[in-house]
């Protein structure tokens, strides 16, 4: 009987260091691989709003985006294809203006007038909050109606075409409310992009929201202007390399960088119609 109760203590030990290790390796190795599983397969769905219910909500903190990839890259394509020609004594018309995020630049080149379209009453009162001379339209359906025919030289629109579900019917209303020589320029989320999904997302406490996002190829975008009369003056692209690695770093998505890695992320097109600026 001693000798049964000391194999019992002998063996103890063993058994303990055993547990140990097996729940120290347990802590440190299986529940954190359990709970990354868990995040990549049970990731709260992201909700999806309309352009105007998000860029209500978005605008209480648009201005104050550090590290926004679009934004960023916007700032870097949009000024090659911004031309004084084409701004300087002219009236322009900012479709999807948000808060005005180019407006100083644009106003610099000394328009005659520059308008602010926007679906989003949120944007529009930011941007009122920055220019309080600006003059703004909130845009009720694509159409334009109430905006009256051959009232603009010029058209920019950012970051917006996309967030506009009837294309075809939206530009004819641009074409109608421009001139007989008028420029167009756009930007916006590659629809290659988008095609293989691409979302734009933004925090709103502490949620994760989508802004609803219709795919247009830049070709057909094109086409519709071309059959107005419109011609191709330049066309801007850039890509997810390792020049925007950081973005993704920064934001725990290397993952994301590495699906999307060659893709165009946004693109930029400047048509005219009818003769050059002089």
């Amino acid at each position: 009987m001693p000798e049964h109760r000391n194999k019992n203590l002998v063996g103890q030990p063993k058994i303990t260091l055993l547990r140990n290790s097996y729940q120290t390796s347990y802590k440190n190795e299986v529940i954190p691989a359990l709970r990354n599983i868990k995040k990549r397969l049970f990731q709260p769905a992201v909700i999806e709003k309309n352009s105007a219910d998000a860029y209500d909500l978005w605008s209480e903190d648009y201005d104050v985006q550090p590290g926004n990839l679009m934004l960023d890259l916007d700032e870097v394509l949009f000024p090659k294809l911004l031309d004084q020609a084409i701004i300087q004594n002219k009236s322009v018309a900012d479709i999807g203006c948000g808060t005005g995020r180019h407006w100083t630049k644009i106003l610099q080149m000394q328009p005659t007038q520059l308008t602010g379209f926007d679906v989003s009453e949120g944007m529009l009162s930011k941007l009122q909050e920055k220019f309080p001379e600006a003059k703004t339209y909130k845009i009720n359906n694509d159409l334009l109606s109430n905006v009256q025919d051959a009232g603009f030289d010029t058209i920019i629109s950012t970051l917006t075409v996309a967030h506009i579900e009837n294309i075809e019917q939206a530009l004819q209303a641009w074409c109608r409310i421009l001139k007989p020589s008028a420029d167009v320029i756009i930007t916006d989320f590659h629809p290659k992009l988008l095609a293989f999904g691409g979302k734009r997302t933004f925090k709103h406490h502490n949620e994760r929201l989508a802004v609803k996002n219709y795919v247009h190829a830049v070709s057909t975008i094109k086409d519709l202007l071309y059959q107005n009369g419109f011609r191709l003056i330049r066309e801007e692209e850039i890509s997810i390399d390792e020049s925007v690695k950081h973005y993704y770093a920064d934001q725990g998505a290397l993952s994301v960088y590495e699906q999307f890695k060659g893709f165009p992320v946004i693109y930029g097109i400047h048509l005219r119609r009818g003769n050059d600026p002089e």
